[in-house]
């Protein structure tokens, strides 16, 4: 290899351009070969580094946003259920609620893929270039509970007060304690108004006094906070899962 083409090869290493380090020469070649313009081969460089870029940012999204799944809304079947509003679901997915910082709940009873639009909604806006974190609220409340104990409960709550989007999974399915339930009071207060929430539940509002010690003075004012600019997208039908059975039967 001629010393000059060893020595760019060896600067592109130096600034980290790896995709121009894998690909100049053959590029080069075609442009040699069919008397590309130079601004053209340049552009086809750059093009190609930032499209790796890309795509290396939104693989660490995914990482840091901790999704158990990659869900698209292409994925969901939409014929399933009984009561859905697709152009409301379709219009989240321009992600302008979270330039409003407006929380989304999706409310119905299990097996309903209340979490796989949650979790498409979350896919979506990592790629678009917004933090994420995905929790369900019985892992979110224990781990803030154990934090407490642990003299670092601040530092665990930027956890879920940092990032653009915080989705919340399954809340309702199991009862809160009090120490649970105003851990769950101080994220979504400190989010108020700052970021959004994404949360699915199998309760309607009126049904969610029982999650948290039917304090009902106490469940106003998680409410107050939550859905004060918030979308309540409500699913019903039969569960997908029990669907499936009676189908194999």
């Amino acid at each position: 290899m001629p010393a000059n083409r060893t020595q760019l090869l060896e600067h592109l290493e130096q600034l980290r351009l790896p995709w121009l380090r894998d690909h100049c020469t053959e590029l080069a070649a075609e442009a040699a070969r069919t008397a590309m313009p130079h601004l053209d081969f340049l552009g086809r460089l750059v093009a190609g580094e930032t499209a790796l870029r890309f795509e290396r940012l939104v693989a660490r999204r995914l990482r840091e946003a901790r999704l158990p799944f990659v869900k698209t809304l292409d994925q969901y079947n939409w014929k399933h259920p009984t009561r859905i509003d697709r152009a409301q679901i379709q219009a989240l997915f321009t992600l302008d609620f979270l330039h409003d910082h407006t929380n989304v709940v999706f409310v119905g009873t299990v097996g309903l893929g209340k979490t796989h639009l949650m979790l498409a909604l979350a896919n979506t806006a990592c790629v678009a270039g917004y933090s994420v974190l995905f929790t369900t609220a019985a892992a979110m409340v224990n781990n803030l509970a154990a934090a407490q104990l642990a003299g670092r409960l601040p530092r665990e709550l930027r956890k879920y007060t940092s990032p653009q989007l915080l989705c919340i999974d399954e809340l309702g399915f199991v009862p809160l304690d009090k120490t649970a339930a105003d851990l769950l009071f101080q994220v979504v207060s400190e989010r108020y108004e700052r970021g959004s929430i994404a949360l699915t539940t199998n309760r309607i509002y009126k049904e969610w006094a029982p999650t948290f010690n039917n304090d009902s003075v106490f469940t106003s004012a998680l409410l107050d906070r939550l859905v004060h600019h918030c979308q309540t997208v409500i699913i019903q039908g039969k569960s997908f899962r029990q669907h499936s059975e009676c189908d194999e039967r």
